[in-house]
């Protein structure tokens, strides 16, 4: 029976190929590993190889046809074996089911300077489109309802990692003996690391206010509202009201933290969100945390850092269940190590007042344990912040405040548009930018679309953790054949000189081809190291690519080339298995 050969796909972002060149033509005898034709894509060119053994019948798709990935290329089987009688026509790949109805064809687009653009939300998505709308000659407002930046640059992701980098300069001058270097940390002073966090805080934020003016942005400050689908209500801030019309609309309005409903919980002043975790009036002796994703986790490590008893308490069976499992264990076993108190598939049942500040109830298995804390950190995850945004209305698509939308950030409505947090979806800053940019691009006659195929996901814990593409458990989820290469940052000279070689790199690679299909970072400076491995996704690089390109010595990243030598049985530093 006829076998047929597919086109392949190079990579996660790679959705059809050119045939470029038939290197066997019809009637040729083949052998398991011949190069049958060659194949590009806008990235690359690769070779198409028989996986079996027989005679090239029929030739479907010629040279310079553009072919879907999985579609047919060709039929290989007995001499003289028809195929239907018929050249088969492609197999086409199933198509990407939309998030949500394509919006009409957008009117023709007006000159520059007339095309006004409101954009709902400062954040890290909402300014990046604001200026990306300027860039691209439209009139650009801004309405920001708190201080530009967002919850990014005010509450956190910026004084998060402030407050982190203090807690590294406790440890780093701890550890500095091992070098000879005697320090001793007398104490900290809080009032003076917050006022550090504040002056960093305050320079970005006044940075954005700067580029605003200098893109010649208006900002109004208050809460928008739709009043129909191209006009907005404004409340500012001291009381008016305006109604503004505009000719295109994005919204960006963020996410807050969420409260589970757990008893107790919003009566003790001792329970705070990340926001209040951010400012406590004094380092805490001890603090429980409620969850064990990114928020938790980084806030966990800061504060143990300081000196406080830390004990996390997550429901799920592993902290930052969408992080590679296999280096998760070993993040977990660090933070132990550190005098972390770390329980999983444990459930909060209620929290009461204390002496000490709270007790808290939970159920681990299978019997209930009180807990006593000063501080309780409630960081169970995010939600949309859409309540006020008046969405039904007018007909914009949600699913309980989380808006829907298709690859160009287009909603169901002409001419609005929705970027970020208030998707519901994935709830980082650089995702909210990338797709603040799309939008904005799209929204000016512009033909974009968001690939979230590159995007990375950090944790800056110690050591930081960092991963982009799939996972294994994803992997095998997909019924996706993969290998795998690990590489220990114990054998790199880098890492062992900055944090004694804790961690390592895991790449995860198509069986077949060998494209690269995800990177686990456990380590020093991981967060950094994770943007070459999003670019060889992106650029659907293979295992070669990345074993062919010198890196430098002595460096971390000499060892991303070692783990993917490791995946070929060929690293240098260590023995292969």
């Amino acid at each position: 029976m006829a076998v047929e050969v597919r086109m392949p796909q190079l990579g996660l972002t790679m959705e059809e190929g050119t045939v470029s060149k038939w290197i066997k033509q019809e009637g040729d005898s083949v052998k398991a590993g011949d190069v049958l034709l060659e194949i590009t894509t806008d990235k690359l060119t690769s070779e198409v190889t028989a996986e079996t053994e027989g005679t090239l019948i029929k030739i479907v798709a010629q040279e310079g046809d553009d072919v879907p990935v999985k579609g047919v290329l060709a039929y290989i089987g007995a001499p003289g074996e028809q195929v239907g009688g018929q050249a088969a026509a492609p197999t086409p790949a199933a198509a990407p089911t939309p998030a949500a109805a394509p919006a009409p064809a957008p009117a023709a687009k007006k000159p520059a300077g007339e095309t006004t653009v409101a954009v709902i939300g400062g954040g890290p998505g909402g300014y990046v489109a604001a200026i990306r709308a300027a860039q691209l000659g439209g009139k650009v407002t801004l309405i920001e309802k708190n201080k530009l930046g967002g919850t990014c640059l005010n509450v956190g992701c910026i004084p998060t990692k402030a407050l982190l980098h203090a807690a590294e300069a406790i440890s780093e001058a701890k550890e500095a003996a091992a070098y000879g270097i005697n320090v001793e940390v007398k104490s900290v002073d809080w009032d003076k690391v917050q006022a550090k966090k504040s002056a960093i805080t305050n320079q970005l934020v006044s940075g954005v206010t700067g580029l605003m003016k200098a893109n010649k942005i208006k900002v109004v400050e208050g809460t928008a509202s739709f009043a129909s689908k191209d006009t907005l209500t404004v409340v500012k801030k001291d009381g008016t009201k305006e109604n503004m019309t505009f000719d295109k609309i994005i919204i960006a309005a963020g996410s807050i933290p969420a409260v589970p409903p757990i008893p107790g919980v919003k009566e003790n002043a001792n329970c705070v969100d990340s926001t209040g975790a951010l400012s406590f009036e004094a380092i805490p002796k001890s603090l429980l945390v409620i969850g064990g994703g990114v928020i938790g986790i980084e806030l966990a490590t800061a504060y143990s850092k300081f000196g406080t008893e830390v004990t996390v308490v997550e429901a799920a069976p592993k902290l930052l269940p969408m992080m590679d499992g296999e280096l998760t264990a070993q993040m977990r076993k660090i933070m132990e190590s550190r005098g972390v108190k770390i329980m999983t598939e444990a459930k909060v049942q209620s929290v009461e007042a204390a002496a000490v500040g709270a007790k808290v109830q939970v159920e681990v298995g299978g019997k209930v344990q009180a807990f006593e804390a000063e501080k309780v950190l409630v960081a169970v995850g995010r939600r949309t912040d859409t309540e006020g945004l008046n969405l039904d209305a007018v007909g914009i698509a949600n699913d309980r405040g989380r808006i829907t939308v298709n690859d160009k950030m287009e909603t169901n409505v002409p001419n609005v548009y929705a970027i970020g947090d208030c998707l519901g979806k994935v709830m980082l800053a650089h995702v909210a930018s990338a797709q603040g940019e799309v939008a904005a691009e799209n929204a000016l006659g512009e033909d974009a679309v968001y690939n979230g195929a590159t995007n990375p996901s950090c944790v800056y814990t110690d050591p930081e953790f960092a991963g982009v593409g799939l996972t294994e458990e994803k992997a095998k989820e997909l019924g996706i054949a993969y290998t795998v290469g690990k590489f220990p940052l114990m054998a790199n000279g880098k890492s062992l000189i900055m944090n004694g070689g804790v961690g390592s790199i895991k790449f995860i690679l198509g069986k077949e081809y060998k494209e690269v299909l995800g990177v686990h970072i456990l380590g020093p400076r991981a967060t950094d190291l994770i943007g070459e491995c999003a670019l060889a996704i992106g650029m659907e690089a293979t295992v070669e690519d990345i074993i062919a390109t010198i890196h430098a010595h002595p460096t971390v990243t000499e060892a991303v080339r070692e783990a993917a030598l490791a995946a070929e049985k060929r690293a240098i530093h260590i023995p292969n298995k």
